[in-house]
């Protein structure tokens, strides 16, 4: 059966704000259509509102030319549109069968009838290939096997609609790969798929057309075979940027060992050593899990090491707990912002200021005004898009929450700064505006570890570069010296340079 969906005259605001302005496009069966613009463009809020998490203030939606009424997620996915977030919708300590079969489990007298619901899953598993059982707990799958299970419920539940958002965000190239070859098994079985990713390679690697929005409007769309990357960052930001890496002010002196980590071991980590100096940018590349995050854990008193040594400015610390590397003068914006670096349900200028609440207050009670005048600073500065400090950070852009994170810890005047995926989820534009921000506190003494999956980005921000493979340091590469390229990063990332 040939499917249509028809997105006809969306609109939203929230509090005032327009969210999404008179939105047009359709879709027809066996299309993979991407959704593509900045942090704030309303791809998010299209996507709740297909799925029934929000309703439109103006607008239909039809498919199959039938139009559609969502009160729930639910209802929408009865209709027949799934939404795959980036955050997964699943229940860890659950089976995978009963992550899949959730909302209607078979029965059989009034009882479950595992055999047979363990078995279809087991066939739908199998049918796309994939190395684990209906009866693993999800919780023990790796992360790109979480998205497989998310794809499995959406394709148990015959959904002739089914948008990614953000899928590949967590997954290394391989992964990815694998992740690719399943959504064309989808595009070929008839589904209309919709694609959401900032990593504009993957719209030319995957889709048909590109629908383009910027401020919640409709910018333009474009068959994806049509157009240069060049010409979808114009579309996107109303301006050409150009090379961004070529643009960069970048900060060009080093000065004196801030850092210097000698021999650190734990049941994660192999004998790791780097320095890092005042105003150097050391990247930290390598694939998924070899060891990057765990390194900065161990140095931020996250997590307990087994041996090695630490020092700051030349003097050994020991660094027990994440309160003690804030002592230290060490700041860190972990992978996770949404889980790890924010909470979601406070404002933005209560995610600012809780790392440095003795600086607004007052004989230990709070200080309304110098929060709010620290909170307006770090907004000014950071040129974060709220309304008001008092918005709710969950409801800003990945970019935008991102610049919350960088404020509050840059309000703590860090020595060193540890940007763990700082440009994760983040498209272009915004990109651009973290990497100047990166250097422009490099400028100040500041020493920044940063940390990307994306190798262009690592070698191109960063003047140094330290891979890693499976807890051990396998490079250390100077950006300029070394001639470094992507194929001499990947191929250290993956241990070949010591086999």
């Amino acid at each position: 059966m040939e499917h249509e969906l028809l997105l006809k005259n969306i609109s939203k605001s929230f509090s005032g704000v327009q969210a999404l302005k008179d939105i047009t496009f359709q879709a027809k069966s066996g299309e993979i259509v991407a959704l593509l613009g900045e942090n704030g463009a309303g791809k998010s809020t299209l996507l709740k509102i297909m799925s029934g998490v929000y309703f439109q203030d103006e607008g239909e939606i039809y498919l199959d030319g039938k139009q559609m009424h969502f009160t729930s997620p639910l209802d929408a996915i009865k209709s027949g549109i799934n939404i795959i977030y980036q955050e997964r919708q699943l229940v860890y300590d659950l089976t995978v069968m009963e992550n899949v079969y959730m909302e209607n489990i078979p029965a059989k007298n009034g009882f479950v009838d595992y055999k047979n619901a363990n078995a279809r899953t087991q066939a739908l598993i199998d049918m796309f290939g994939l190395p684990f059982k209906a009866t693993d707990k999800v919780s023990s799958l790796n992360v790109a096997h979480q998205q497989m299970v998310e794809i499995i419920k959406a394709v148990r539940r015959k959904c002739p609609v089914i948008a990614f958002d953000e899928p590949t965000a967590p997954l290394t190239d391989s992964e990815i790969e694998g992740l690719y070859k399943i959504i064309r098994r989808l595009q070929e079985e008839g589904k209309i798929i919709l694609y959401v990713s900032h990593r504009l390679q993957e719209l030319f690697d995957l889709t048909d057309r590109v629908v383009v929005m910027k401020d919640g409007a409709h910018v333009t769309t474009v068959n994806t075979s049509e157009v240069t990357s060049q010409d979808l960052v114009r579309y996107m930001v109303g301006r050409d940027l150009g090379d961004i890496y070529d643009r960069l002010d970048r900060c060009t002196k080093m000065g004196k060992p801030l850092l210097e980590v000698k021999h650190l071991n734990n049941k994660w980590l192999k004998d790791v050593s780097f320095t890092l100096h005042e105003g150097e940018i050391l990247g930290f590349a390598g694939l998924v899990g070899a060891g990057r995050t765990e390194t900065m854990r161990a140095i931020f008193g996250a997590d307990k090491l087994d041996s090695g040594q630490i020092l700051i400015e030349g003097k050994e610390v020991r660094i027990r707990s994440p309160k003690e590397a804030m002592e230290y003068g060490i700041g860190l914006c972990p992978e996770d912002r949404k889980h790890q670096g924010l909470v979601l349900g406070m404002s933005v200028k209560e995610n600012i200021s809780m790392s440095v609440l003795p600086s607004v207050a007052k004989n230990r009670i709070l200080d309304k005004k110098l929060e709010e005048d620290l909170a307006d600073r770090v907004i000014k500065r950071f040129d974060i898009k709220t309304p008001t400090s008092q918005k709710v950070v969950k409801e800003l852009s990945g970019g935008n929450q991102q610049k919350v994170i960088l404020g509050r810890w840059i309000s703590t005047n860090p020595k060193i700064l540890i940007l763990d995926e700082p440009t994760k989820g983040i498209d272009v534009g915004a990109k651009a505006e973290i990497y100047q921000t990166v250097h422009d506190l490099a400028k100040t003494g500041i020493g920044v570890i940063f940390i990307s999956s994306e190798l262009t980005e690592v070698i191109n921000v960063c003047e140094n570069i330290v891979v890693m493979y499976e807890g051990k340091i396998t490079a250390k590469l100077n950006r300029e010296k070394d001639h470094v390229a992507e194929e001499t990063v990947l191929s250290a990332a993956m241990d070949h340079l010591n086999t």
